[in-house]
């Protein structure tokens, strides 16, 4: 492992991960924007870092990036020992604080966990991270906003937001399977089944979920489809 070598691209990471937290409190502040968009704007912002990962040497690293802020997120949720700690950052403790309480810190775990296991293929972390950072974003905003066609498993989900959920999934991943194609130099359009797929699975996984679950389940299940069909290869 080649610390040196890796470090600036850590360093990158962290300094992205730390503006994103700075402009999503600030968004979450103006009165015109609600808790919820600022929340799902670092949400899907986060979602983009899996297009770093192939400038790492080893999938040590991409998990260092990831790993601490299972810590972080834990302490500014409503469970944290250290109210201290949320005071100091208020932007994201009040983003914390509006969505699911352990929604970011389940998010971290899983971005972590896919980057320890699957660091040196990041295509495959992508399938699992992308689908949760824009897919539920856009059908979080478009079911609250749009959602007519209601109906409760675990939760009040909406046709139009797992419509949403869906494209939202489908098109991150086309875009973001053509960017490590071009940096692999795997067949693209040997992707499109398997990227279809892991939006169906994501969108039913997403839509049965318990609250907050899907921070999970959408991560574990869409990099286990990936890889069971044939993604990246």
């Amino acid at each position: 492992m080649d610390l040196w070598a890796n470090l600036p691209v850590m360093l990158a990471c962290y300094g992205y991960i730390v503006v994103l937290i700075l402009v999503a409190g600030r968004i979450g502040g103006h009165p015109s924007v609600s808790r919820g968009v600022s929340r799902k704007f670092l949400h899907a912002m986060i979602g983009n870092l899996p297009l770093i990962m192939p400038y790492f040497t080893d999938r040590v690293f991409p998990f260092l990036v990831a790993s601490p802020f299972i810590l972080v997120t834990f302490l500014v949720s409503p469970y944290s020992p250290w109210p201290g700690f949320a005071e100091r950052l208020s932007g994201l403790s009040d983003i914390t604080e509006e969505g699911h309480h352990t929604g970011l810190i389940l998010y971290a775990v899983s971005y972590s966990a896919l980057a320890m296991l699957y660091g040196t293929r990041p295509y495959t972390v992508a399938a699992g991270i992308l689908p949760m950072a824009y897919g539920d974003s856009v059908a979080a905003i478009v079911g609250t906003r749009y959602g007519r066609h209601r109906f409760r498993v675990f939760e009040e989900k909406s046709l139009e937001g797992c419509l949403s959920m869906f494209a939202g999934s489908m098109l991150s991943l086309l875009a973001g399977m053509a960017y490590f194609s071009t940096v692999y130099g795997f067949d693209f359009q040997a992707q499109l089944v398997p990227v279809l797929a892991v939006s169906a699975v994501v969108t039913l996984a997403e839509a049965v979920s318990p609250r907050g679950f899907d921070n999970v389940a959408v991560p574990a299940l869409g990099a286990l489809t990936f890889i069971v069909m044939g993604g990246g290869g």
